[in-house]
């Protein structure tokens, strides 16, 4: 599978997806003008990585913020590591928050609730 190496900007988070290491990141900020088109090939991109994923799939994720129509669209992401997940491969979630931001750790708690998945939380001092 080709990976996928998204360089972020002011409204766009940073993205690197590489099935050779088992590795998924989003980070930055997630304020696109249009969610869906920023987010439709990263779900088509795990989609296919579904059919044959790695051993281990890292995922780390370390938003600063995001807007409304972006949860949504990042919950369809995690939807898709959680079938990953409930087909037995080990998939380790790593939600990186800042200290002082509540919001952001209420998120990834949410996120953990819905999906079933285990998250390692992680505070950034």
């Amino acid at each position: 599978m080709e990976p996928i190496s998204i360089e972020g900007t002011p409204k766009t988070p940073t993205v690197k997806f590489d099935s050779s290491q088992g590795l998924i990141e989003i980070k930055g900020r997630s304020n696109p003008e249009n969610s869906i088109e920023f987010y439709k090939p990263l779900v088509n991109w795990l989609e296919e990585y579904a059919k044959d994923p790695g051993d281990k799939t890292i995922v780390n994720i370390q938003l600063e913020h995001f807007n409304t129509s972006s949860s949504k669209c990042i919950l369809e992401v995690f939807k898709k590591l959680e079938a990953i997940y409930k087909a037995k491969h080990e998939i380790i979630i790593n939600w990186h928050y800042d200290e002082d931001d509540e919001d952001m750790l209420e998120a990834g708690e949410n996120y953990k609730f819905i999906t079933g998945i285990p998250f390692k939380m992680i505070e950034i001092e």
